[in-house]
């Protein structure tokens, strides 16, 4: 058959590069891959909650923006001015939890308070936290925690993908072996429908019993049959790799009966670039497997949760001081504490620190369990990807001696029709080995596609598959 032209299957945003044959077009692994990635909505939905985790660590650095205060005041009661107040001020939160703060403040009236400075009073300071919220503060444990969380949604990212990749090749590789087993039941009936026609004319000119044709068309509707069974499975297949595949605009895409698996879908190319190497495979899981790399950020988060607790067992001891001065100056001249100063000193603490104990407790025995959940998770991991490497090796020969079995079955099958022909042999004889011979073909054909699923399988244990 002749290839006219390339041919765009979804308009989808990219093509298929699919090519014509006599209206049909084909499809194959790499293809699925890449449309699952570009428009399948969980690969969407995952990169929304990346963007989501980015605005909140903007939201946390929002704890360490400058503020700018601006109050203005007045009491006016039965003719008496009690006071004017204008009082604007800018506050610099930094990292340590130190505030540098600095203003002015006008005060008038009758009826100040008589701690109160009338006039202008400009004033610059420091707030500084001596023990509690000195190592960490919730503003800076929010923050940390948010970039932490903008880590994991990565790391969630990669883990969603790889899951949605591995059910998307299984579904594909489904969708490949009930074509090809309905390919191999039509290939039959077609020699069939021949064979049914030579018998029929031999017993036309008396070479045959009647009896051969009958069980020449019994032998046919046998495969009739299967076909029709065969290409139920092959829609259905098509339905649930349709699951899989999604436009751009955000519609599901069924996939019509006339997209088939490539022509050699035997020469699998995608794999070329897996590692099958079961020491590497254990040790890059190990480093880069999204399911095992979650637990470590968990445990950063566990920590700063830990580190934050422990805050509540110290005392708050907080340090104030303000230099101030007259008329928009700043008297800089002096001692700290000999004149032109302002300063305060706060002591607090719980007798009992109950509270403070517990939380710290608490988080400390989060950090022992998701410890453990991580040591069994990576067990698990390890113990699957052994599974599916046992399992690729054991398909691997179980594929050789398959096709040995086949060949075998085709040879007995060849040269029972040439036994026939020479009036050796019968059509069950015939039937028989052929029968035979469709069987150890599909068991081919099964033993093929799941020896390529098993490797995909093997790179999504491993976390590989983006």
């Amino acid at each position: 058959m002749k290839i006219s032209r390339l041919i765009c299957l979804f308009v989808i945003g990219i093509a298929l590069n699919c090519h014509a044959q006599d209206t049909l077009y084909t499809l194959n692994a790499e293809q699925v891959l890449q449309l699952v990635k570009r428009f399948h909505p969980v690969s969407r939905e995952a990169a929304i909650d990346v963007e989501k985790a980015k605005a909140d660590v903007t939201i946390s650095r929002g704890a360490f923006n400058p503020i700018i205060n601006h109050y203005i005041g007045n009491k006016t009661l039965s003719g008496t001015n009690y006071y004017e107040q204008i009082a604007p001020s800018i506050t610099l939160p930094t990292w340590y939890g130190i505030e540098l703060y600095a203003g002015a403040e006008t005060l008038r009236g009758q009826r100040l308070d008589e701690s109160a400075t009338e006039g202008t009073t400009n004033y610059m300071g420091v707030s500084v936290p001596l023990a509690k919220d000195l190592v960490i503060d919730k503003r800076r444990a929010a923050l940390r925690q948010a970039k932490l969380l903008h880590t994991m949604a990565k790391i969630d990212q990669r883990a969603m993908m790889n899951n949605l990749l591995m059910d998307a090749m299984e579904a594909y590789w489904h969708w490949v072996s009930t074509y090809q087993i309905y390919v191999v039941i039509k290939n039959n009936v077609t020699i069939n429908e021949k064979r049914i026609e030579l018998v029929k004319t031999s017993f036309i000119n008396g070479e045959r019993p009647a009896i051969d044709t009958t069980e020449a068309l019994t032998q046919l509707m046998s495969f009739k049959y299967l076909q029709n069974n065969a290409w139920l499975d092959f829609q259905n297949a098509g339905l649930q790799l349709s699951a899989y595949l999604w436009k751009a605009d955000y519609t599901p895409y069924q996939l019509p009966e006339t997209v088939i698996p490539q022509s050699g879908w035997e020469n699998e190319t995608n794999i070329n670039n897996f590692n099958l190497v079961l020491a590497d495979l254990l040790t890059i899981s190990a480093k880069n497997n999204p399911n095992l790399l979650v637990y470590n950020y968990k445990l950063n988060q566990l920590n700063i949760e830990k580190q934050l607790k422990f805050q509540e067992l110290l005392p708050k001891l907080d340090l104030q001081y303000n230099r101030i001065g007259k008329d928009n100056a700043l008297t800089s001249s002096g001692a700290l504490l000999n004149d032109n100063y302002q300063y305060g000193i706060k002591f607090e603490m719980p007798l009992f620190l109950s509270q403070g104990r517990g939380a710290y407790r608490n988080a400390k025995l989060k950090i022992e369990e998701t410890k453990l959940e991580q040591a069994r998770k990576m067990v698990s991991v390890d113990l699957k990807i052994k599974s599916y490497y046992n399992e690729y090796i054991t398909l691997k020969n179980q594929i050789v001696l398959q096709s040995a079995n086949y060949n075998n079955y085709t040879a007995l099958l060849k040269a029972e029709e040439s036994r026939f022909a020479n009036g050796e042999s019968s059509l069950f004889l015939i039937n028989s080995r052929e029968n035979k011979a469709l069987e150890a073909l599909e068991k081919l054909v099964e033993l093929k596609t799941k020896y390529f699923k098993t490797l995909y399988a093997l790179q999504w244990s491993a976390g590989l598959l983006e």
